[in-house]
């Protein structure tokens, strides 16, 4: 089971917690987010990061040309799609990408597996029509046990006391978390982190 966690804003932070053998980190360059960085503080985390973890940055209705921006600064392994970006938007950097959903009763994950056939995998989170992810909130996890071709990465609301029966109930290819396992917007909980991923791992 992969472990992303999302929103870092302190190097020495991100490398403590990646040094605990989590799989990914989150980069948020979206400014209306409490975990965003800029350009030269995600290249400092970046830069503090032990080998072979993949460094993921996540988008929200970005203009291309900022994403290209920092694509020339900060090297990234995937992107992450965290808003209403179409197949075009999502796949013209060619590189990985993880495109976001989020979801309620009425969405159709079949039809967007298909649709973004293209992608790395989708990340399932909690519907909000105010906030693109990092609420904290989790959803209807049922919802998540559907047939595609494409691996899902489980998010929204997990943290070390949901975690196990939120991997119980869907199997997913991946756990990302991010506010579950903060003490505060940006800066990680290395205590609650290894609790994570020991409820994950076991």
């Amino acid at each position: 089971m992969k472990i992303k966690i999302c929103g870092f804003t302190n190097a020495d932070n991100a490398r403590e917690a990646s040094l605990l053998g989590i799989d990914a980190i989150g980069l948020v360059f979206y400014d209306k987010s409490t975990r965003h960085v800029d350009v030269e503080s995600a290249l400092e985390i970046v830069n503090a990061l032990p080998p072979f973890i993949n460094r993921v940055g996540l988008f929200v209705n970005a203009d291309s040309s900022f994403i290209d921006e920092v694509l020339c600064e900060v090297p990234l392994d995937t992107l992450q799609f965290h808003g209403d970006e179409s197949v075009l938007e999502c796949t013209q950097y060619a590189m990985p990408f993880i495109k976001a959903v989020r979801v309620n009763h009425d969405t159709n994950l079949t039809q967007i597996a298909d649709d973004y056939h293209q992608a790395s995998g989708l990340l399932l989170d909690a519907f909000n029509k105010d906030a693109y992810g990092g609420t904290g909130e989790a959803f209807d996890w049922s919802l998540a046990k559907v047939d595609i071709d494409l691996p899902i990465i489980l998010a929204g609301g997990l943290n070390p006391d949901t975690a196990a029966e939120a991997i119980k109930q869907v199997n997913p290819y991946a756990v990302d978390v991010s506010s579950g396992v903060e003490s505060e917007p940006g800066m990680k909980d290395i205590t609650k982190i290894k609790q994570f991923i020991q409820q994950v791992r076991s």
